[in-house]
């Protein structure tokens, strides 16, 4: 497990939690911010965050909608403890579970109203992390995004929704997986006004059947160059990152 010499006390929305992560291996930043931001999960609800790390997008779910029942599953035992830790620190009930979601632990065979998970979408081929875990949990070809969505497919009780953030270039692999999945929208997540996806929010029903919708890009940083050490957020990404904001409402 990490010691706490090995420990970053990080700020997520602008102080609201405060998270312990590895000062060397895998580090939450926006992403899961912008994940918990967009599940539609009401207060009463169940949340599966398959591969939920430290903790990150499942604790800015459970500040945002308080009286959630949320659960994770996290392969890596030091980042389970982790989460469970930063659970109890921040005062929100986080029930962590350890295993490899193609071999689901017995506890979590249960139906969910909601799947949230931000799986790795680093390409293949490139150079490895020297942070083992920091490898492993980039290592995108370990498990296949369509077993992703079988596996929160499966968890999802009908009627069910799976909120999950991923590469641009995942699209194509992400919408032929779908199986019982239906009722998509993809939200692109736009670093800057007329530039290119990088990221893209998909949200799908289990059992839906309206018709896929490809929304307008959510821009996250306004001007055509980052200007100096400033995170010059647009007003609706900054409500979002720094405020614990709803991105759902995008998705009507």
């Amino acid at each position: 497990m990490f010691s706490d010499a090995e420990l970053s006390d990080d700020k997520f929305l602008c102080g609201k939690l405060h998270l312990w992560q590895p000062l060397k291996g895998y580090r939450a930043a926006t992403d899961p911010v912008l994940l918990a931001s967009a599940c539609p999960a009401e207060a009463g609800q169940s949340v599966l965050d398959l591969g939920c790390g430290a903790g990150a997008a499942a604790l800015c779910l459970g500040w945002r909608v308080p009286g959630l029942r949320l659960a994770g599953l996290e392969l890596q035992p030091d980042y389970a403890d982790l989460a469970r830790r930063n659970a109890t620190r921040n005062g929100i009930a986080l029930d962590v579970a350890e295993g490899d979601l193609r071999n689901m632990p017995r506890d979590l065979r249960r139906d969910f109203d909601h799947v949230i998970c931000n799986p790795p979408y680093y390409p293949p081929g490139g150079t490895p992390s020297p942070v083992a875990s920091r490898a492993l949990a980039m290592q995108v070809e370990a498990v296949p995004l369509g077993d992703w969505l079988a596996v929160a497919a499966r968890r999802l009780r009908p009627g069910g929704w799976l909120t999950m953030i991923a590469g641009a270039d995942a699209l194509p692999d992400l919408l032929s997986a779908l199986g019982t999945l239906g009722s998509a929208s993809v939200l692109p997540l736009a670093p800057r006004e007329g530039r290119a996806a990088r990221r893209v929010i998909l949200r799908a029903r289990k059992g839906g059947r309206t018709p896929f919708r490809l929304l307008a890009p959510f821009v996250i940083h306004h001007g055509a160059s980052h200007e100096g050490d400033r995170e010059s957020y647009t007003p609706a990404a900054n409500e979002i990152l720094r405020m614990g904001g709803d991105l759902s409402a995008q998705f009507g």
